[in-house]
């Protein structure tokens, strides 16, 4: 065996790569733009979602330790700064906390992996916040 073998895949191995991750993106995209409750993100996005798919599944696949192609791109994410121009308070938070934990379930992602990337999604989000409430 080699020693690979012995080493915990990265979340992104887990999750199925990049085909399942452009999975779960295009499905919470769906969801942000067909349910009502996900109606103040999707009011943060452009009329077309074709743009944020894309760069939402290029900062997946890095941050989850698969290729870097937003980094590639666009260099270092650099999140908060990018999201200073949108007013950000809890219940946006929220929304997209919600919008992504349906995406993973409806994709099918194992809970354990959902679990994981739920917290780390949670203190992302969190940090997003730039208006009270």
């Amino acid at each position: 065996m080699a020693i690979e073998e012995f080493q915990e895949k990265s979340a992104y191995e887990q999750a199925g790569g990049s085909e399942k991750l452009r999975e779960l993106v295009d499905r919470f995209y769906d969801l942000m733009d067909l349910e009502p409750e996900f109606a103040d993100i999707r009011a943060m996005h452009p009329t077309t979602l074709d743009g944020s798919r894309d760069k939402l599944y290029w900062f997946l696949c890095g941050w989850m330790g698969g290729p870097d192609m937003y980094i590639e791109r666009f260099g270092h994410p650099r999140l908060r700064a990018r999201h200073l121009p949108y007013a950000i308070a809890s219940k946006e938070r929220d929304q997209w906390l919600r919008c992504m934990a349906l995406a993973m379930q409806d994709v099918g992602m194992a809970e354990s992996l959902q679990e994981r990337l739920m917290q780390s999604f949670y203190q992302t989000a969190d940090w997003m916040r730039n208006q009270a409430g």
